[in-house]
């Protein structure tokens, strides 16, 4: 009795009131018969209304619990039955008053997944415009769309860039696929923001055996200042050719790697850099100085140095001029010496300095002798550039003159592609080429650019137009430069956009500068490193504005 009046024993009791009422109900007949007619009647209906019909098989201690109640005396069993249906009387009257409202006002929601994703999504997109620059990133992309859009035309004309070209048997040019192309823009983007040490160890590519030196050829100095052309395949930053110079000279080196070659003459420029033509560091960081460095600097530097005022420098003088002078340059500026990699600036090599200096070291060196170096230097470079699209050796197509001016303009290129398309077009019947000569006539013009847009401005002013016969005189009688008249029919062909016959000379000079330059004026940083530094200055320098 008193398991059965226990919490359990009601429990379990009102459990089988509430699952099998009908079969509760004829217990409680049975157990309960002296309790009123009316009262068990309403018990009755009141546990099957709250109660759901099922079937019923009972446990083992729901057993036991039966076998319990028929043992029973009959006053312990109407005490049974009144507490269990006072509990469900009680349970039933707990669930109707349960309150129906619920999502009250005050009750904090929890967040939906929606609002999570909506909220990862404005901190990408924050991190994308102020992190990454998002802005300039689409409106690049769209101006590519549009420009594909209208651009059909352009697209036919990268096509018929690979076809060959007429009267002059020229093989046909290899088309850049989609890896060429994305290697040579991550090549020109380590020309541009790199340091000299790692421009010097990306296109350098040989290694001398015996002493582990790295050197460039030539052919690898020119390269590694002239965007859009490629890397050969296997070289790249720290991956070189072994060099024997003992068993090997570099004629034979060229002879096996033609493709990647031009020919040097004895008396070049670069044999007096040393006994085999090669480049060091030390001479590639002097050859990017005196590429950089207008001549009018140069001639100033040595006045300025020159103690005696003889005109001449002895070489402790000309290490003070090279020092001032590379540091004014933006290959200057970003060079810092490398121990572990062994890009280190030791100085100038002892075969120029004794092209310098002579043997002994005691001879003087004058700033035209300085100066004449440089013309060499730029002649054999040119050069160089000359015979990397010539057949021949002797003339290149008027296409190619115009894609080598254009080599340093920066212009987009869909624009490019439509001012090369122009230029084949005009001269794919009448081919006739523009020789070394001319080319070396058009840079000594080109030397003089900046006297040359004072004079074109002057017409410019005066409301003359520029045609081709102005645009010669300013030539013969500005840079002294004899131009033929197939170079300026090139020239204004690359550069009149309505075919008026009229040269824009704003768009035309500073193509050219930038020509001249090769792209070395540049810095070679992104900018953000200045930026830090006169936010810095402008934290630390206080001004005070009422004195």
């Amino acid at each position: 009795m008193e398991r059965l009046l226990s919490g359990s024993g009601r429990q379990c009791l009102s459990w089988l009131i509430q699952q099998h009422s009908r079969i509760f109900a004829s217990l409680f007949s049975s157990f309960a018969p002296s309790v009123s007619s009316q009262s068990s009647l309403h018990s009755q209906s009141r546990i099957v209304a709250l109660s759901h019909h099922a079937s019923f098989v009972p446990t083992q201690q729901q057993l036991q619990i039966f076998s319990s109640l028929q043992q029973m005396p009959h006053r312990q069993r109407l005490v049974l039955a009144s507490l269990a249906v006072r509990s469900l009387q009680t349970s039933s009257v707990l669930g109707v008053r349960k309150s129906p409202y619920s999502n009250f006002g005050h009750k904090q929601k929890p967040p939906t997944k929606w609002s999570f994703f909506y909220c990862t999504f404005l901190c990408v997109l924050l991190t994308f415009f102020v992190g990454f620059n998002g802005m300039d990133w689409i409106v690049k992309k769209l101006k590519v769309d549009a420009a594909s859009a209208v651009g059909s035309e352009d697209g036919n004309a990268a096509s018929e860039d690979s076809e060959p070209e007429e009267g002059e048997g020229k093989k046909r040019k290899k088309k850049v696929g989609f890896r060429d192309r994305k290697i040579i823009g991550y090549e020109d983007r380590i020309r541009a923001y790199s340091t000299p040490d790692k421009i010097f160890r990306y296109f350098a590519t040989l290694k001398v055996v015996q002493d582990g030196e790295i050197y460039m050829t030539p052919e690898d100095f020119v390269r590694s200042i002239t965007p859009g052309t490629k890397q050969p395949e296997g070289l790249g930053l720290d991956s070189f050719k072994k060099y024997d110079p003992q068993k090997e000279s570099l004629k034979d080196l060229r002879a096996r790697n033609p493709s990647e070659s031009s020919s040097l003459s004895t008396d070049s420029i670069f044999y007096k850099l040393g006994e085999h033509g090669l480049i060091s560091f030390s001479d590639y960081i002097f050859l990017l100085t005196v590429l950089s460095t207008p001549p009018r600097n140069f001639e100033i530097a040595f006045r300025m140095f020159d103690i005696n005022g003889d005109g001449e420098l002895d070489i402790e003088e000309f290490y003070k001029v090279q020092e001032v002078i590379r540091n004014q340059t933006s290959v200057g500026m970003r060079h810092r010496d490398h121990a572990v990699t062994g890009s280190v600036d030791h100085g100038l090599s002892s075969s120029l300095l004794c092209y310098f200096f002579g043997k002994d070291g005691k001879r003087k060196l004058t700033v035209k002798e300085f100066l004449d170096f440089q013309r060499q230097l730029q002649r054999e470079i040119n050069k160089i550039e000359f015979e990397r699209y010539s057949d021949n050796g002797q003339t290149i197509s008027e296409r190619d003159f115009g894609e080598i001016l254009l080599t340093y303009a920066g212009l987009p290129s869909k624009k490019m592609a439509r001012m090369l398309k122009r230029v084949k077009r005009k001269f794919k019947e009448a081919h006739k080429g523009i020789q070394f000569e001319e080319y070396t006539a058009f840079w000594k013009f080109l030397k003089s650019i900046n006297d040359v847009d004072t004079a074109l401005s002057f017409y410019h002013l005066a409301g003359v137009s520029i045609d081709m016969e102005t645009f010669r005189h300013v030539a013969k009688t500005v840079a002294m430069a004899d131009l033929s008249e197939h170079t300026i029919d090139v020239v204004f062909t690359l550069f009149d956009e309505n075919n008026d016959g009229e040269l824009s000379n704003k768009e035309f000079v500073s193509v050219m500068k930038r020509r001249v330059m090769r792209g070395l004026e540049k810095p070679k940083d992104t900018g953000f490193v200045k930026l830090l530094n006169a936010m810095w200055k402008c934290a630390t320098t206080t001004t005070n504005f009422l004195d």
